[in-house]
């Protein structure tokens, strides 16, 4: 009784750690002074509507997020396939492509941002949208890759032959049968993904030019000559996408689920 109640409360302090500088940031994002503070001197959304009044922010949010749906989609046309492959078949290199399809999970993304720009430079696409693309869908694919992995296990194998043998080709068994069963996997794998794209800073720095930002590149930018609370309320419009993100991800399939598959 006593160990339950002090781990509830341990709980709730990290809890309360973790979140306070997030509360700080969205704090003073609304204060009527120049300069960042909390708590904020005064409220007002006129540090919103500075940044939505200045065409080069709206620009950088709208390629953030186009650039974040489009790698998301295809990484999910990727990484399904690739999954289904590395599962259900044998073959030669089966262990070395798993294991490079996965390593942006654990390459330093400047390294491949660097690399990226040297690949694009020689293709003629250098710091384009495309480049930026092949560069997110690259860094994002492993995080679909990995939650549908986990639910291709040798149970859910055999409902494919199940279906099969009852006389459903392959294409209406993957749409009634696998897609269904790994279906949270795949909505959890591209939340994360989108997240992971959309606020990349380090790959995406080496591809953008001053017409072609993403928010996170732009803000860091902006950082390094002017801090004042515009800052605090870029930052608090990316939280609050990521938190959107997290919410669609518990309504649609639940975070236990994620947490138990992952």
């Amino acid at each position: 009784m006593i160990g339950g109640t002090l781990l509830r409360l341990v709980s709730v302090l990290v809890m309360g750690f973790l979140v306070l500088p997030l509360a700080v940031i969205l704090g003073s994002s609304f204060t009527a002074s120049n300069f960042l503070t909390f708590p904020p001197r005064g409220l007002t959304l006129s540090w919103y509507g500075k940044i939505l009044a200045d065409p080069s922010y709206v620009a950088a949010f709208s390629t953030s997020t186009l650039l974040a749906t489009i790698a998301t989609l295809v990484a999910i046309l990727l990484a399904v396939p690739a999954a289904l492959a590395i599962a259900r078949f044998d073959f030669p290199g089966k262990a070395g492509l798993a294991t490079l399809l996965t390593s942006p999970l654990v390459l330093p993304h400047v390294v491949l941002g660097a690399a990226l720009l040297q690949y694009s430079a020689t293709l003629g696409f250098l710091r384009t949208f495309w480049a930026l693309l092949v560069g997110h869908v690259v860094i994002v694919t492993p995080f679909v890759l990995r939650s549908v992995l986990a639910l291709l296990t040798p149970e859910q194998r055999a409902l494919e032959e199940a279906s099969m043998d009852l006389g459903a080709g392959a294409v209406p068994t993957f749409f009634f049968v696998t897609l269904p069963q790994i279906r949270s996997g795949v909505i959890s794998g591209a939340i994360f993904a989108f997240i992971s794209s959309w606020i990349n800073v380090e790959l995406s720095i080496f591809n953008t030019t001053a017409e072609l930002n993403t928010i996170p590149v732009k803000l860091f930018n902006y950082v390094q000559y002017t801090i004042d609370p515009s800052i605090a309320a870029i930052s608090a419009v990316t939280i609050l996408v990521a938190a959107a993100a997290i919410i669609l991800l518990d309504l649609t399939i639940g975070l236990d689920i994620v947490a138990k598959r992952r």
